[in-house]
């Protein structure tokens, strides 16, 4: 016979205290982690960038003028503390949250008022506006006149032949992109399973924000000239996809940078002259957190709090599922009768 509902009621309760409890060190234990990741993506890469350019394309970086290296450095510099803000920024109290979004609808109520008032100075008779019957195309940032086709690198992973290139990316889907910096809020709540959601989600995005960043950093090294710029970006897309189905491995070389060898699709008959060797920015989640005991540690102590979660979150569902039975049996004798 199933527990009382008022004993199942209270072991609920003493769980979901003890729930908030781990989420409380749950949101720590990821804040810390974040912080610190953010302080070692920064120096990863920059050193990634130091490697590329003095080992990689050395010839290249000195053929540049020392203001294009100023800038080069200076732009990756930028592009590693605005990682660093955003990865703080994926873990928000509601506070800080409540705040935004006043700041957010104050900031669209002033819009509005603007338009109000634009609207107030224009003419009496509105001038009419034709719109077009079809989407307007959006032009890829970087075009590749010689195309190119995957050998399958020979280092440091294996491309599948049929496997399909991500399209290149068009300005607004890069804006659209950086342009995220935070996840959905820590939920208020003690059911473990929206915070097993929200752990994985904060996973999720911080692998993302990596991969953003590693494409980022590409394109800058592109347009100063040290990455061949016929070089097309699906390239490297399915190159980092490919390298990253081992991303808790630690590679050989330098760290956080991806090797491969493409070939050319051109109808020279030499086999050497078409393949070129290629080296670019992929930041690793595993290398990043090898490179950093620190990280690691907080990694640790995830991992630790996410045991405990599990183990709670275990007992929690079985006293529901206790709490179901006993329901069901309390409404079945409530309308029960000897006939």
């Amino acid at each position: 016979m199933a527990k009382a509902i008022e004993q199942i009621e209270r072991e609920i309760l003493a769980l979901e205290e003890a729930i908030e409890a781990i989420a409380k060190e749950l949101r720590n234990a990821y804040t810390n982690y974040l912080t610190a990741l953010g302080q070692t993506v920064q120096r990863q890469l920059i050193l990634a960038t130091y490697h590329l350019c003095t080992q990689g394309y050395p010839e290249t970086f000195l053929s540049l003028s020392l203001n294009q290296r100023q800038q080069l450095q200076q732009a990756i510099r930028k592009l590693g503390q605005q990682t660093a803000q955003q990865l703080q920024d994926f873990i928000k109290t509601e506070q800080e949250q409540q705040k935004e979004a006043a700041e957010q609808h104050k900031e669209d109520e002033e819009i509005d008022e603007d338009e109000e008032d634009e609207e107030t100075d224009k003419p009496s008779s509105p001038t009419p506006i034709t719109l077009p019957t079809s989407p307007t195309s959006l032009t890829p940032l970087t075009t590749s006149p010689t195309p190119l086709t995957p050998s399958g690198p020979v280092t440091p992973s294996t491309l599948p032949p049929s496997s399909t290139l991500p399209p290149t990316l068009t300005s607004s889907t890069l804006f659209s992109l950086s342009s995220l910096q935070s996840v959905s809020s820590f939920p208020n709540t003690s059911n473990p399973v929206e915070l097993v959601k929200w752990q994985q989600n904060i996973e999720r995005v911080t692998q993302e924000k990596l991969k953003r960043v590693s494409r980022e950093a590409n394109l800058r090294l592109q347009k100063a000239g040290i990455l061949p710029k016929k070089l097309p970006e699906p390239i490297l897309e399915a190159a980092a996809a490919a390298a990253s189905e081992a991303s808790g491995e630690v590679m050989p070389g330098p760290p956080n940078l991806l090797n491969l060898v493409i070939e050319i699709d051109n109808e020279q008959e030499s086999e050497d002259s078409n393949l070129t060797q290629i080296m670019a920015i992929n930041l690793r989640l595993g290398e990043i957190e090898f490179a950093d005991p620190t990280l690691s540690s907080y990694r640790k102590q995830i991992h630790t709090v996410l045991l405990n979660l599990r183990r709670r979150g275990q007992e929690y569902q079985k006293q529901q599922r206790e709490r179901s039975i006993a329901q069901a049996e309390a409404a079945w004798r409530a309308i029960w009768s000897e006939d």
